[in-house]
């Protein structure tokens, strides 16, 4: 299994995806972790050189400003395009990047290529909930405007992710509504709601938002536009819920001595919140398997990374999400 990594790519970058490279390669012997940037900045970072840690050099970088399109199609010694070019000729099996989200969905859609039968690749980040099981949710911002179609190939392959990634049987997928009802929502929601009751999936109907967190499905399908503002919402909540919390234990001596008290489970909450522990949020849709990793990721996220890209190979993921895609677009 080969793994390219987006060394260039990230607020951290190359420095942090560096470090994780080096202990993912350290933790899995199985795996040759291919580090694609600018050659002179990556070797001295390079502390030590385990055999399966390879450089790749690429000689340009695609910033966090620059126009997704554009950037793609100019830079084509970009580290980004590079690493989307070797998954593309099968020089390597898995691409990973904390770099420009918009850049990255366009070297998955022009450099990759999309799985045939797939419309729409959908951005799928895993979503924290209090059961610590967590929910993919799909799609979260990288299509505007959905069809009903396009939902229903999310739902299926959110459902197939869950099962062979993270061992779920039967994942529960649920359809993002302003009520449970089946007839509720716009135009949209009304019009898929009878087509995923149709599909080899466990459909458990509409889920509002507010149960989202309580982890009523495995797998959550949206329109990007409606995903987007899901997640926003709740990393602008957990944010200002920290901050006020922090803010609280520090007002005097008491509220210190209670935070002194509470610590553990604090530290327990954070850490189920933290994005570093959930890795990237995969492509699904595309002609190979891509993950997107959180911009600010530090070595543990690249390392958490490569984690769920190893899992996602060793159960050939991207076939059998093909061989699924395939069999019910034939069937229609």
């Amino acid at each position: 299994m080969r793994i390219a990594i987006d060394a260039m790519g990230g607020d951290n970058a190359p420095e942090c995806n560096v470090q994780g490279v080096l202990a993912a390669a350290q933790a899995w012997s199985d795996i040759e972790l291919l580090l694609v940037g600018d050659e002179a900045r990556l070797e001295p970072l390079l502390t030590s050189r385990p055999a399966n840690v390879r450089i790749v050099h690429a000689a340009s970088t695609i910033e966090a400003d620059d126009e997704p399109v554009k950037a793609v199609r100019r830079k084509k010694d970009a580290s980004m395009v590079v690493a989307g070019r070797m998954v593309r000729e099968g020089e390597a099996d898995c691409m990973i990047s904390a770099g420009n989200t918009g850049a990255l969905m366009t070297t998955g859609l022009l450099v990759v290529g999309r799985m045939a039968g797939v419309e729409r690749p959908a951005l799928s980040p895993m979503i924290p909930t209090m059961d610590g099981r967590g929910v993919l949710a799909l799609d979260l911002g990288a299509n505007m405007d959905a069809k009903p179609e396009h939902l229903v190939q999310y739902a299926l392959m959110g459902s197939i992710y869950r099962e062979k990634v993270h061992g779920i049987p039967k994942p529960r997928v649920g359809l993002l509504n302003v009520g449970t009802e089946a007839m509720k929502g716009n135009e949209l929601t009304k019009q898929v709601y009878p087509m995923l009751e149709q599909l080899p999936i466990h459909f458990v109907g509409n889920v509002e938002a507010r149960d989202v967190l309580e982890g009523s499905c495995d797998v959550l399908v949206c329109d990007g536009f409606v995903g987007n503002v899901l997640l926003k919402s709740l990393e602008g909540t957990a944010g200002s819920l920290f901050s006020v919390l922090k803010q609280e234990f520090t007002r005097s001596w008491y509220t210190k001595l209670a935070a002194a008290v509470l610590m553990p489970g604090l530290k327990r909450l954070k850490k189920m919140m933290d994005y570093k522990e959930h890795g990237g949020a995969p492509l699904l849709g595309l002609n190979g398997l891509v993950l997107k990793a959180h911009g600010s990721s530090d070595a543990r996220a690249i390392e958490n990374a490569v984690r769920q890209a190893r899992t996602a190979l060793q159960h050939d993921l991207i076939h059998t999400i093909a061989t699924e895609i395939g069999g019910t677009t034939s069937g229609k």
